[in-house]
């Protein structure tokens, strides 16, 4: 007769686990298994680090250039995992012809330029080795992790949720691993201008024309930001290399006049916007700065003559007419210059400057009429106003 062993009593022998938290510990142990696997950043115990070495050292040497990561450094974007100590690893990298996907627009906030200057052309890499150097150390941003992250991907995510800060933040350390990536660094550019970072966005426009030798385009995104900056003399540089790659690009003639006529060098910025006027006859914005700087020079029949154009071009742009309101005062033609500051304030309300010429116009009006002749020493026209960085 088989008699049963008794069982040995377990420490949580008298102590009942209720059935609720029984039923509860099971999804929330497998919710917690599913996030560790998901983030990529949480660190590996020391053994499995040691294995991952071991594979990643078998690994065919064929399968691209390698990037040593130190993960005992901390993580300078996040704070780091402070207390996680493990060799140097090497991840390696897809080889330069693979595809790099498609770039995101890359498009300023108020809108698309008149010459479509969108997403940068992907076509044209550099040689590999070629470059020379590595990216700005104040663009890339040093990250350690456990293993491969997306980290591009992720930005993207992040956009899509108006977490730009966030996003531009992912495609720094996406540089970082991958310094030659174009989309990388093309969506860390537009994403460093949206957030206000302007410096960021200065040196990554400068890394993404080193990175395409032969596109003009991120050159003259470089320079605009330049002269939203005052930094004249360094647009002026990087809109001549411009040139040089593009000598039709009518957008790096006009970010060279913008960068000259801020410097008050007016013959030079009388040039390069007549080449840009030369090469895109209807380029309104390149008109009104021609204006702009003829006023200056105290050409005004000439500026009249170009900003009668201008406003034809841009006939809700409300700068434009006060511009060619100016001119018109200058000559003494009072009825064109009246009509031209009402268009202006019709169509900017709070627009000071039109207000001001238009409220003096009317002083004058009301002094012809009252037979007093204008006293000398009056307010002169306010000056004209440059078209946005177009």
């Amino acid at each position: 007769m088989r008699q049963d062993t008794p069982k040995k009593p377990t420490l949580l022998a008298g102590l009942p686990v209720p059935t609720v938290l029984r039923r509860a510990l099971v999804p929330v142990g497998i919710v917690a298994l599913g996030l560790v696997a998901a983030w990529a950043d949480a660190p590996l115990p020391p053994a499995l680090t040691a294995w991952l070495d071991a594979e990643q050292q078998a690994a065919p040497e064929a399968t691209g250039p390698r990037i040593v990561i130190d993960v005992s450094a901390p993580d300078s974007g996040t704070g780091g995992t402070r207390g996680v100590r493990a060799t140097p690893r090497e991840v390696h990298l897809a080889p330069a012809s693979a595809g790099l996907g498609a770039v995101p627009g890359a498009e300023d906030s108020r809108g698309a330029p008149p010459d479509n200057d969108t997403a940068p052309d992907t076509s044209a890499k550099p040689e590999a080795g070629g470059l020379g150097s590595e990216p700005d150390a104040t663009l890339a941003l040093p990250h350690t992790h456990g293993r491969s992250v997306d980290h591009l991907s992720r930005a993207h995510l992040l956009r899509d949720w108006d977490d730009l800060s966030g996003a531009l933040t992912e495609c720094r350390r996406a540089i970082h691993d991958a310094p030659e990536d174009v989309a990388a660094v093309a969506l860390a550019a537009e994403l460093a201008g949206l957030t206000g970072r302007l410096d960021l966005a200065v040196r990554a426009q400068a890394w993404l024309g080193r990175l395409l030798p032969l596109d003009a385009r991120p050159l003259v995104r470089q320079a605009r930001l330049l002269v939203s900056l005052g930094r004249h003399t360094e647009a002026v540089e990087a809109g001549e290399e411009a040139v040089v790659r593009d000598p039709e690009y009518v957008e790096a003639y006009q970010v060279l006049g913008r960068a000259h006529l801020a410097s008050g060098e007016l013959a030079k910025a009388m040039l390069r916007f007549q080449q840009a006027v030369h090469l895109h006859p209807e380029h309104g914005y390149a008109l009104n700065n021609l204006g702009l700087t003829y006023l200056r020079a105290g050409e005004n029949q000439k500026a009249a003559d170009v900003l009668t154009r201008a406003a034809a071009l841009l006939p809700h742009v409300a700068y434009v007419h006060n511009n060619l309101g100016v001119a018109h005062e200058r000559l003494g033609q009072q009825e064109h210059a009246r009509s031209a500051y009402a268009a202006a304030m019709h169509l900017s309300p709070r627009y000071v400057q039109a207000r001001v010429n238009a409220d003096r116009m009317r002083r004058m009006a009301h002094a012809d009429i009252a037979g007093a002749q204008p006293q000398r020493g009056q307010a002169r026209p306010t000056g004209g106003e440059a078209s946005a960085p177009r």
